[in-house]
């Protein structure tokens, strides 16, 4: 069977079917055999009484192995598996009964064809087909057969012949086209239609829909995809630019877009741009004008050699894993298909086209190691600044608010489950969430999925949020720009890797990745080392909330680390168990239909009862963020339980791996990292970088104000002295003696603008003297209300100028890396505050249920101890930074007791940061602060 599998996995074999191609011959010796007859032709003598065992070698079993038997089975599977695959086979007909499908009048006739399928991705692009169709003659629309489809279809090719089989999108598409399955066809005569077309949005889900149909024949009928003109696309624009004269472009591929705009050198000015977001945004009378136009829009595919089919099995195959990833890797940006051309082979469809699905999918799958955020979260996070958002409002309407201003081109429904995903807070989700949960979000008993519709609830910015991307740095981005807008940057900056606060986890084309949760604190101690010149020390994973144990591996090859999770149980008494913590991102609810499944007298879904009870009953006190079981069990159980060990029995151990951390780097190119020290320290140096560009900046911004005060310092001064008279003058004249009195001019844009500001630039005259300064210049000067042009006002300037002057002194003197530290101590106290709230709540909850009927177990854990935990005295950059490891204790191999205080960093001196505080706290898991 092993044999079998190794060669084809898919084949529904079974050991019956192996012993019908099998014959065993075997001499042996038994003592005293009793036969059914005196022929002595079968043998009854029972097994277990021959005296002996038949034991095959090695050896033997090998070469059973190379042997054709083999390869028999697996020809009789596929026999079988054509055999049923051609219960769903299509036949020539005139007339087929398929749900949804708008026939050709001549499908299955004499002209068949001449008839082409156009298959649709949704109903709303087949309104869009049948209404262009009906912009064509009487006699055109005969040919034309519409069918749409449901979604993506299947990829085929390794698929099982009972996927196939139960597929009824194929089973549509094999009968309106008359496919038989395993036909070899070099001409189309024996189909219902002629051509296949391919009518799909234009974006990068357009591009799959159209490769996996090209798979799907590919991998049945290859031959078919050599019949000239049977593989057809239609396309429709994605953009179209209309000018004030009239003009009208449409581009066919966002590549092709971009190029044009940038043709333009930034002088866009004149032309509307509309996105095409589907097929349903172009009205009747488009689709009308499109089939009209039927030689622009309608592209055939053509095999000019087997290059076609290996790019075809290298987008397609699970066989072509590393070869996909460096098809991939190969990708220039601003590569595409130009659709200008009447004929498209099938390879520049893969390298041109499916490409760009294949490195979407994968950026919409892997986030940034910068700001450890996806496109969509990103996009949040900017609507969340642009906004202003600390002023709470419904998800629905908040994501429609980031689709409108960040150029969102899926659907809303998607971007209201990834706004929900960044607000929870619950053990197991994030350990900083930068959204509030206001409203019910989900919870651990089923991972979230117990959250309220976004219509009911509410989110907000957290306010720790914007401690990690500071204001200061939203200037020094590179904010994106489409649709004519600008939308979120490439990546945001945050002061500490969030991909290591909050991990991540996504699967795309060619890489998947998985990165646990650190904690935040441990990130922030291995940084100040760094920035001391110091190494860093381990991090281990970490979990907000979770009470159980996190403990280390061996280490493999590369450096990579699995971890052991385990939750948390203890024993009452020789009968009664407690489980009190469950291994992270296993639910309760999960958990317990596992202890229903081997509990006596619980029927499962079917009605039957377990075969082999183990538990006598168990009850569950728990709540929505809180585990807690307490399990019945016999005294015998208990010992059977104790000798296997009770993680190990109740399933409270999973494994955490660092073998597949798989992130964007600055550049935006796929990165395998080794280990959260490996991204930390990327990080460092691009985030120092970041803050010595800040510090550059905010200089900048500083003298501007310094130069704006000092101006008007000498203006006023000027005024009350009579120096400067501004009452029954010109303005011409007025701009002129400012300008010979040597005032600076100030254009009223002089600094970066940062997306979400407000541009108040207006169209300025031109300078009279022709210096190239214009006389807005000195709006700064002229605006100034008769009020302010005091001797009052200039004292006030200039003690505003003084202490102006103070802020730029001492910005000169601190280094980019103090800024950062300072940066880092005000998180730090955000932190606090965190950890101050779950206390309080956890506090509450303990004395909520000590109130009740069921009293506290007695047992305590420290809920911010890590499992190691250090003293850390911070000093002046460059200086030591001395670190005390405190030892754990634990009261059993089960329980483990983290109630060693987290001595946090001490504050420098002066410093207002409260003192780190940590207690002892019920075994209840904490709310998340509000």
């Amino acid at each position: 069977m092993n044999s079998v599998n190794k060669k084809n996995k898919n084949a529904n074999i079974k050991a019956h079917n192996v012993k019908n191609y099998l014959w065993v011959f075997v001499n042996c010796l038994i003592d005293n055999p009793a036969f059914d007859s005196q022929t002595k032709e079968t043998l009854t003598l029972r097994q277990s009484s021959f005296g002996s065992k038949c034991e095959l070698s090695e050896d033997l079993l090998k070469k059973v192995a190379k042997s054709d038997i083999v390869d028999n089975l697996l020809s009789w599977a596929k026999f079988k598996e054509n055999k049923e695959l051609k219960k769903t086979d299509g036949t020539k007909t005139a007339k087929v009964n398929v749900p949804k499908l708008e026939d050709a009048n001549e499908a299955g006739g004499r002209y068949s064809e001449k008839c082409t399928l156009i298959l649709t991705e949704g109903d709303s692009a087949k309104a869009l087909a049948i209404a262009g169709v009906a912009g064509l003659s009487q006699m055109e629309r005969n040919f034309y057969g519409v069918f749409p489809l449901r979604g993506k279809l299947l990829n085929v090719r390794e698929a099982t012949s009972k996927q196939l089989k139960e597929n009824k999108e194929i089973e549509s598409i094999k009968k309106i086209l008359g496919l038989q399955h395993d036909k070899q066809y070099s001409n189309v005569k024996s189909l219902r239609y002629g051509h296949l077309m391919i009518m799909t949005d234009q974006d990068h889900d357009g591009s799959h829909i159209k490769g996996l149909l090209i798979n799907f024949i590919h991998s049945f009928w290859p031959s078919l995809l050599k019949v000239p003109s049977f593989m057809v696309e239609f396309i429709t624009p994605i953009v179209k630019a209309t000018r004030r004269n009239g003009t009208v472009l449409s581009f066919y591929s966002m590549p092709e877009y971009e190029s044009w705009k940038e043709s333009l050198s930034g002088n866009a000015s004149g032309w509307s741009i509309k996105y095409y977001k589907g097929l349903g945004t172009s009205t009747s009378k488009e689709g009308k004008e499109y089939f009209k136009n039927l030689d622009k829009h309608k592209k055939d595919f053509l095999w000019m050699d087997e290059q076609d089919g290996d790019a075809i099995e290298l987008a397609f195959s699970k066989k072509k894993i590393e070869a996909r990833k460096n098809w991939l890797r190969q990708h220039e940006p601003g590569t595409y298909l130009d659709h200008n051309q009447k004929i498209i082979k099938y390879s520049d469809f893969i390298n041109k086209e499916l490409i760009l699905f294949s490195m979407a999918d994968l950026q919409r799958s892997i986030p940034s190691m910068v700001d450890g955020l996806k496109p969509g979260q990103r996009k949040i996070l900017f609507c969340s600044f642009k906004r202003n958002f600390v002023k709470e409002a419904k998800i629905s309407q908040f994501s429609g608010y980031v689709s409108e201003h960040s150029a969102y081109h899926h659907g809303e429904q998607s971007l209201a489950g990834t706004i929900i995903g960044m607000a929870q807070d619950f053990v197991g989700s994030n350990n900083i969430n930068l959204l509030q949960p206001n409203g019910q979000f989900g919870t651990r008993s089923v991972g979230g999925k117990d959250h309220a519709s976004a219509r009911y609830i509410y989110t907000q910015l957290s306010p720790i949020t914007r401690f990690l991307f500071p204001k200061d740095d939203d200037g020094l981005l590179n904010y994106q720009d489409e649709d004519g807008q600008t939308i979120e940057p490439t990546w945001y900056i945050p002061i500490i890797p969030m991909v290591l606060v909050n991990g991540c986890e996504g699967i795309g084309t060619g890489w998947s990745t998985f990165i646990p949760n650190y904690n935040p604190r441990d990130v922030v101690a291995n940084i100040r080392r760094l920035l001391n010149g110091e190494m860093m020390e381990p991090m281990n994973p970490w979990y907000r909330g979770f009470k159980g144990t996190i403990e280390k591996g061996a280490s493999k090859e590369g450096g990579c680390t699995s971890y052991t999770v385990n939750g948390v149980i203890n024993e009452v008494n020789e009968t009664t168990l407690r489980i009190t913590e469950l291994p992270v991102r296993r639910w309760t609810d999960d958990y317990k239909a596992f202890l229903n499944s081997v509990t006596e007298g619980i029927r499962d879904e079917n009605g039957n009862l377990p075969k082999d009870p183990f538990v006598k009953d168990f009850r569950k006190y728990g709540d929505d963020a809180a585990v807690d079981f307490e399990v019945l069990l016999s005294e015998e159980n208990m010992l059977v339980a104790k000798q296997e060990g009770l993680l190990k029995k109740f399933k409270l151990t999973t494994t955490i791996s660092t073998n597949n951390m798989h992130l964007f780097d600055s550049a935006g190119v796929i990165k395998k990292y080794d280990n959260p020290e490996q991204i930390l320290e990327n990080f460092f140096h691009l985030r120092l970088e970041y803050y010595e560009t800040r510090k550059k900046v905010l200089l900048e911004n500083l003298e501007f104000e310094l130069l704006k005060l000092e101006n008007k310092v000498r203006f006023i001064l000027g005024v009350v002295r009579g120096e400067i008279i501004v009452n029954n003058r010109k303005r011409a004249h007025l701009f002129l003696e400012l300008h010979q009195k040597g005032f600076n001019p100030i254009p009223k844009k002089s600094k970066a603008v940062v997306p979400g500001e407000t541009d108040d630039t207006e169209e300025a005259e031109d300078s009279p003297d022709g210096s190239g300064v214009r006389a807005s210049d000195y709006d700064y000067l002229l605006s100034m209300a008769i009020g302010t042009l005091t001797l009052e006002k200039v004292q006030q300037l200039c003690a505003d100028r003084d202490k102006l002057n103070g802020e730029v002194d001492s910005l000169r003197k601190t280094t980019p890396r103090v800024l950062w530290v300072k940066d880092l101590e005000a998180l730090e106290m955000q932190l606090d505050m965190l950890d101050k709230h779950d206390a309080e709540a956890e506090e509450a909850r303990r004395k909520l249920k000590g109130a009740g009927a069921k009293g506290d177990a007695g047992f305590k854990v420290s809920k911010q101890a890590p499992k190691n935990p250090r003293k850390y005295t911070k000093k002046a950059i460059n200086e030591e930074v001395s670190v005390e490891t405190t030892g754990t204790s634990s009261s059993s191999a089960i329980e483990t007791e983290n109630a060693a205080e987290v001595v946090k960093p001490k504050g420098r001196a002066g410093s207002k940061k409260a003192p780190a505080k940590s207690g002892t706290f019920s075994d209840e898991l904490p709310t998340q602060n509000k």
